[in-house]
């Protein structure tokens, strides 16, 4: 007997069943899971950091 692992989809919290016949888990649909992309490239949505240094710091893509 299986168990049926369910999450909920964090856009729109719809309830999805984890496992193969559910495709853009953890999401209930591509539009869901490209909302949550388009979060991410706006750069609403970022992962904390303790980092102080900003992107203007000391930073360069030359390498030396």
């Amino acid at each position: 007997m299986s168990e049926t692992t369910e999450v909920s989809c964090p856009t729109c919290g719809k309830t999805v069943i984890w496992n193969e016949q559910s495709p853009w888990r953890p999401f209930c649909s591509k539009r869901c899971q490209l909302i949550d992309l388009g979060e991410w490239a706006a750069e609403e949505k970022r992962i904390p950091s303790q980092n102080t240094l900003s992107d203007s710091d000391d930073w360069s893509e030359k390498q030396d």
